[in-house]
């Protein structure tokens, strides 16, 4: 059985509250206690929609509060005015939800086998570690070039130079 939750924890987070404060009305400035308040209202109204959703849901003899009993809530409250909004925002889940579904199936519909798909990551994986490697072995190479030539050019110039041909010897 669930344990009661503290009245104090049953609220919406102040932050989300603050942030929803200052879409709507970005140039008004709102005290504290009237932040309160709102959060406390919208708590209120909250569990009132919640009690009523769930009310409906017992008289159909259904488990599960779905969003046909929150849309019947709000006619029965007498927010009628609210339904469209509510609709509409209830569309927009609904649409996030199906590209969610459509993204995580796009596997699924390449036709590709998970075994196949590892097997071609793992030769990517090992293509990309053969590249490293030799792109490395050839810094390694023009390096010891590079300090070979300076060994080279250090040692010509300590060398005397011949006077009569203008070579060195």
């Amino acid at each position: 059985m669930a344990e009661a939750v503290p009245e104090e924890e049953l609220t919406i987070p102040r932050a989300a509250m603050n942030k929803m404060i200052k879409e709507i009305v970005p140039s008004v400035r709102v005290a504290n206690e009237a932040r309160e308040l709102i959060l406390n209202c919208c708590s209120e109204f909250i569990h009132l929609l919640a009690s009523e959703a769930n009310e409906i849901c017992t008289q159909q003899q259904k488990k599960t509060i779905n969003a046909e009993h929150i849309l019947g809530a709000l006619d029965r409250l007498g927010f009628n005015d609210y339904r469209t909004d509510a609709e509409a925002v209830l569309k927009d889940c609904k649409a996030v939800a199906a590209k969610r579904r459509r993204q995580s199936t796009r596997l699924e519909n390449l036709g590709i086998p998970e075994e196949e798909l590892l097997r071609q990551q793992q030769e990517l994986f090992a293509k990309a570690r053969e590249e490293q490697a030799a792109a490395e072995q050839q810094q390694w190479l023009q390096l010891q070039a590079e300090a070979q030539m300076s060994l080279q050019q250090q040692q010509l110039g300590d060398a005397p130079l011949n006077s009569e041909d203008g070579e060195y010897s």
